[in-house]
């Protein structure tokens, strides 16, 4: 009889103490939890990115309140230094109506308002409006508003501004009201 313990051995068939049946060894276990690994690595940043992304809208949010809530602020308040300077010659007004309603002088009531308009004119423009000069000059769209045509007194003032019905103002550089011009044709 052959003997048993003689029997050639083959490496594939022999079998490891450590390793049970049905059990994953370290490696495969290596391969397939990779896949779970990088699964919860995105997940978390995704969840950071989600994070983010409510707290950049929540701030966006704020922004918008805040700047809505100072441009009305702005908007309320926005007269208040042109307001405060006119107050003197609103003062200025009453002054003169109170010491000319007894007098019979038609050139103190001239005067006192020649001065307060004076006053006024200056203070409007320190707060840069300015006057737009119109008269003889060409007619311009974009500065002036046609009410009429009238025949030209002279050659030179065909298709230029004749009269002015109302003044024109700037406002810095900005036409805040057209002039309303006659011109001559």
């Amino acid at each position: 009889m052959a003997d048993e313990n003689n029997v050639p051995q083959d490496d594939n068939l022999t079998a490891d103490t450590d390793h049970v049946a049905g059990e994953v060894t370290d490696t495969a276990a290596a391969e397939s939890g990779a896949p779970q690994a990088e699964a919860s690595k995105t997940n978390a940043e995704l969840a950071e990115l989600k994070d983010k992304y409510l707290r950049l809208a929540a701030e966006f949010d704020n922004y918008k309140r805040r700047t809505a809530k100072e441009r009305q602020d702005l908007f309320k308040t926005a007269n208040q230094e042109l307001m405060q300077v006119l107050l003197p010659i609103i003062d200025d007004f009453e002054r003169a109506r109170t010491h000319t309603q007894s007098s019979e002088d038609v050139n103190v009531v001239r005067e006192s308002v020649d001065i307060i308009y004076n006053k006024m004119l200056k203070t409007l423009q320190q707060k840069g409006l300015t006057p737009m000069e119109t008269k003889g000059g060409a007619f311009d769209p974009d500065l002036h508003e046609a009410i009429t045509q009238i025949p030209a007194p002279s050659e030179e003032l065909k298709g230029k501004v004749v009269d002015e019905v109302e003044k024109g103002y700037y406002l810095g550089d900005k036409v805040i009201r057209h002039a309303k011009v006659v011109l001559g044709s």
